[in-house]
């Protein structure tokens, strides 16, 4: 096979739409062209507050070709991967090109199935811990996508972070405009994109260890802690370049989708991201090469439900055959 197919397409971006995306702003097109299934970034779905530089859409992005490539070598059709950004055309995230022919691998199976599973769990998780061996699968699923993951383990580091992430959210909300972006995508009705209310943690109480996105009024008893010592990594990639950032994303996305194969919710924290000096500090604290790229809180709890999606039909570009 040397081309790929309107139906190769289809069953392509079905799988990369359910990628994650900072307030589900879904910042992507699939297209066919020459043969070759091309995954895009949407500039005009980029949130001009929160990412002005285009960081979240290029990690959002790099999720979904990772989504593409497992139901392509799930279809018996595996892809060539070419990552972009290309000076010709700056909004190309990746293009996939027909591999050679090969069985489907058990492990691509079951992240596959764990795709249509895979939601933000904005709810506290119970206080079972996670256990070392699922700690290890983790890691490993980051370092097979080129990024790194780093488990904070202890109070120390925990705290460490947790106040990072705090000072973070505290900057952010001193700007009106980055309010106003938040509220602009969380709704109270069934709309094909932005966060549901439904959706979002109880609101934040001044105990919380980590901070909360103010997508829900929902409160709880006063005095009550939200989680008192939750599994939070680091997720990162060995530099700071757009392909740094689809790399990375491409490892969010495997990292996600084994922890819900295993059983394990999770949700993100990008504040210490979003902040430059916050970030630069997180990236000191941990010792390590790489630059930070997103925090996830990981851990059991009660299941939620996915988040709607745009119709595939809205994300596909005329194919040029």
């Amino acid at each position: 096979m040397n081309t790929y197919s309107e139906t190769d397409l289809q069953r392509a971006a079905a799988a990369g739409i359910r990628a994650p995306s900072m307030h589900n702003t879904q910042p992507w097109f699939f297209r066919l062209r020459n043969g070759a299934i091309e995954i895009l970034a949407d500039p005009a779905r980029q949130l001009a507050v929160a990412d002005r530089a285009g960081w979240a859409v290029r990690l959002a992005c790099g999720a979904a070709v990772f989504n593409a490539r497992l139901a392509l070598a799930v279809a018996g059709v595996p892809a060539d991967v070419e990552l972009g950004p290309d000076p010709a055309d700056p909004d190309l995230i990746a293009r996939l090109t027909p591999g050679k022919q090969r069985l489907t691998t058990y492990a691509e199976t079951d992240l596959h199935a764990a795709i249509a599973h895979r939601h933000s769990n904005r709810a506290p998780f119970w206080p079972d811990p996670v256990p070392a061996e699922t700690r290890l699968r983790l890691i490993e699923a980051a370092r097979a996508e080129g990024g790194w993951l780093e488990l904070l383990v202890g109070m120390t580091a925990l705290s460490g972070f947790a106040e990072i992430a705090q000072g973070a959210d505290r900057v952010l909300h001193r700007t009106a405009r980055y309010q106003y972006e938040l509220a602009s995508w969380t709704h109270t009705d069934v709309a094909p994109d932005g966060v549901p209310i439904s959706a979002g943690a109880p609101s934040s109480e001044p105990q919380d260890l980590l901070p909360q996105r103010s997508f829900s009024d929902h409160r709880r008893a006063p005095g009550r802690d939200y989680e008192p010592e939750p599994l939070v990594g680091i997720l990162g990639a060995g530099g700071d370049r757009p392909l740094d950032q689809i790399v990375a994303g491409q490892a969010l996305q495997k990292v996600l989708l084994t922890a819900t194969s295993a059983g394990l919710a999770a949700s993100m924290l990008s504040q210490p991201i979003e902040v430059p000096a916050a970030r630069d500090q997180l990236r000191r604290s941990l010792g390590r090469r790489g630059v930070p790229q997103l925090a996830i809180r990981l851990g059991y709890g009660v299941p939620g439900h996915p988040t709607p999606r745009r119709a595939v039909a809205e994300v596909l570009l005329p194919s040029d055959l």
